[in-house]
């Protein structure tokens, strides 16, 4: 057996400016290591992080794919729900743990596996989907609501939302943490409202529900649904960093984790079983979700709708930002987080605008898609964790001349031979479910297993696999 080497120290790159616990003041810096002395909060502030963005329409919506488009009764899809979110929540829980000893963005952390340059593909890919395509996702979702509630058009509703999105993102990491704890009670108290009313007046066995019982529709919403909880992984440690190393992991990881699983099962079941009531010739989602309501209570809910998008959305453009500043790109000093939220801002209301129209089916293949990257993402980032289990690392966030191939490698492979194989979405339908239709989607199942297998294999060949790195923080 090889010998572990002596830890090498490599200069961290250390947060300018001074923030503390400011909430008001723009977050200054980039995505450098977050300094000691600069650390603040505890581990329970992440359960409602974590629970304000997803009461929200877009979480509900999860469950109404599951009925309208993917064909489930209603008790498989509960099952299916539970099971999806189940994974994707476990896996946020176990990256956020690593926060409060690491220091930086979760997007940062993955060099570790992926190397300074090979993280590119996975920052690059989650810069675009959170800072753009979740944003518009989310901004659809509340303009909707908005429109409904006040009867104004559809694209002015979408710029109201925007700018109160871009406007929270932008001073950065504490507005954003203040902003979804005050969120948290009154979204919780009106979701609460609604789900019990539609709970009791939901018809699992009526004519709506056209339940086929296919695996294949419950591997397509275990798909989607682990789509939805995973799509917050790439953002974990960006909201654990600025905890006290000092905290507890097991705490920081259970918190985390069950802020993303009782929320988003939660409401994906109530959006399940608000499919089973008829609401006929009603075109808007949003409208066809508060059609059942009492008129009251309605507004209250797409009040609601339009808060929490603003507090999912305020999570996507800052974690966004995050991502792309971790590609290692240099803007001006102090300003270059909040210049990428404002750019974020403006490419997700493009891509939002053109998303108004026929919403559902487009909501449907993101969901899928995001899983198909984020599964192949989870299995370098975790097997490479495993292989350095016990080691110091810390150092390769920083070492711009740590490039290993393997991660990279390993990712693509698993995104292309699954996708190729086994996708099962509107705009590409993989060569298994071509024909055999029946057979669902296991696309991110196979994207993992693949993508880890590879890489352990292509670990054994990493010049560094036996040595360890430490950061150097310097005053």
């Amino acid at each position: 057996m090889t010998a572990v080497e002596t830890p090498a120290e490599v200069s961290a790159e250390v947060r300018e400016g001074r923030y503390g616990a400011k909430v008001t003041a723009v977050e200054p810096g980039g995505a450098g290591f977050i300094p000691l002395d600069e650390r603040h909060g505890r581990p329970l502030s992440l359960f409602w992080t974590w629970m304000s963005p997803n009461l929200e329409f877009a979480t509900v919506y999860v469950g109404v794919i599951a009925i309208l488009f993917f064909h489930q009764t209603f008790g498989q899809a509960v099952a299916a729900i539970v099971l999806g979110t189940a994974l994707g929540s476990a896996t946020h829980g176990v990256l956020s743990a690593r926060g409060p000893a690491m220091g930086v963005p979760q997007m940062v952390l993955s060099r570790i596996g992926f190397g300074y340059r090979g993280n590119i593909l996975p920052a690059g890919l989650n810069a675009v989907v959170a800072g753009v395509g979740w944003f518009a996702v989310n901004s659809v979702s509340g303009a909707l609501a908005l429109a409904t509630l006040t009867g104004l058009p559809n694209a002015l509703c979408l710029v109201v939302v925007v700018i109160l999105q871009v406007s929270i993102a932008f001073f950065g990491h504490n507005l954003v943490q203040a902003f979804e704890r005050y969120a948290f009670p009154l979204l919780a108290i009106i979701f609460l409202i609604t789900s019990i009313i539609t709970l009791t007046k939901a018809t699992p066995s009526s004519d709506v529900v056209v339940g086929t019982g296919s695996i294949g529709g419950f591997l397509l919403t275990v798909g989607a649904t682990f789509g939805y909880a995973a799509g917050w992984n790439p953002y974990a440690t960006d909201y654990t960093r600025y905890l006290p190393a000092t905290v507890s992991k097991r705490l920081t990881g259970v918190w985390a984790g069950l802020g993303v699983f009782v929320s988003c099962t939660f409401l994906e079941i109530v959006g399940a079983a608000s499919a089973t009531i008829a609401a006929p010739g009603i075109t808007n989602p949003t409208e066809a979700f508060t059609s059942h309501l009492p008129s009251l209570v309605a507004d209250l809910t797409l009040l609601a709708i339009c808060l929490g998008a603003i507090s999912a959305n305020a999570i996507n453009i800052y974690s966004g930002s995050m991502s792309f500043l971790a590609l290692g790109i240099n803007l001006p000093l102090g300003l270059r987080r909040a210049i990428v939220a404002g750019v974020f801002g403006v490419l997700g209301f493009l891509l939002a605008l053109s998303g108004l129209d026929d919403a559902g089916h487009k909501y449907e293949s993101f969901l899928l898609v995001i899983s198909y990257w984020i599964g192949p993402w989870l299995a370098v980032y975790l097997t490479d964790w495993f292989l350095r289990r016990g080691r110091q690392v810390d150092g390769y966030l920083y070492d711009k001349s740590h490039n290993p191939w393997g991660g990279a490698v390993a990712m693509a492979a698993g995104i292309v031979v699954s996708v190729w194989l086994f996708s099962n979405q509107e705009q590409y339908v993989g060569i298994v479910p071509d024909h055999v239709a029946a057979f669902g989607d296991i696309t991110f199942e196979v994207g993992f297993v693949v993508s880890a297998l590879l890489y352990a294999a292509f670990f054994s060949f990493q010049k560094d696999r036996n040595k360890e790195q430490k950061a150097l923080l310097q005053s």
